[in-house]
Formats: structure tokens, sequence, C-alpha cells
């Protein structure tokens, strides 16, 4: 299951995302918001990382105008390792180099048609299991 959440600014995305995922039958969470009026977007990071922390969900979504703000706040989150991504390439280093647990777009840097591309990307790839990438992982959650 994939844990999805936004602000006003990336309500719009989210309901994209949301169709996409279901057009694939892949389960998800929607942690809000569920409207665009003006919110705090901290509180939609924490309902997403709670989410991916409990094991509720695998992955999580989030979303913002740019995406900076949210992953920032998704990231004071220990566990966490979200990736603002906008193109695919990142997407997919990322989960392979990162294991990157959360992507986070920003709604007003890209487009929907090319963000469902990054969500599939980002859903897809697996983690390489390479030693020098856990190495690097247990570096970063220390």
């Amino acid at each position: 299951m994939i844990a999805l959440g936004c602000d006003h600014g990336g309500f719009e995305l989210k309901q994209e995302i949301i169709k996409h995922l279901e057009g694939k039958n892949i389960a998800y969470k929607d942690c809000g918001t569920y409207t665009e009026e003006s919110c705090d977007y901290p509180v939609y990071a924490r309902k997403v990382t709670d989410a991916v922390l409990s094991k509720e969900c695998e992955l999580g979504i989030l979303i913002c105008g740019t995406g900076i703000g949210i992953s920032i706040a998704a990231n004071k989150v220990k566990g966490i390792r979200a990736a603002l991504c906008h193109d695919c390439f990142s997407a997919e280093a990322t989960r392979s180099h990162n294991d990157a647990n959360i992507l986070a777009m920003g709604a007003r840097v890209i487009g929907p048609g090319h963000a469902l591309k990054v969500v599939d990307t980002f859903l897809e790839t697996p983690f390489s299991q390479d030693e020098r990438h856990i190495r690097r992982i247990n570096l970063i959650e220390d």
C-alpha cells in the first residue's frame, strides 16, 4: 500500500496520482489534504511518515508546491528517507541506491503526465542491496 499526502498546492496532482494508482490496481491510503484550502504541509508529511514507519504502507508520496518544504518535514522523522525527484533517473537512483521510502514532488514544478512516470519509476525500482549502499544508509541512520 502507498501512503499519499499533500498540502493545498499539491492537491490536484495528488488526485491525478490517485486515479493513476487506481487504474493500476495499486492500493493506497489517502492521508489528505482533501481540499484546496490553505493548510500546513508538515501535518500531512507526518501522517505519511507515520503510515510508512508503522509498516501500514510500504512507501509514501508527498506533494506540495515545490516539494521542498514537505520533503524537509518528512526527513526530520528518524527512519524516513524522502527524496525530492522531478525526473525518472533520480527516482530510480534514490530507490536503488538510497532505499528512499518516500517520493516528494512539487506540483508547481512538474506536469502531471511526467509526474506519473516518476511515480511509476519510484514504485517499480527495488533497492539494490549492494553492500556499499547499505553501509551508506547505515551512516545516515546513525
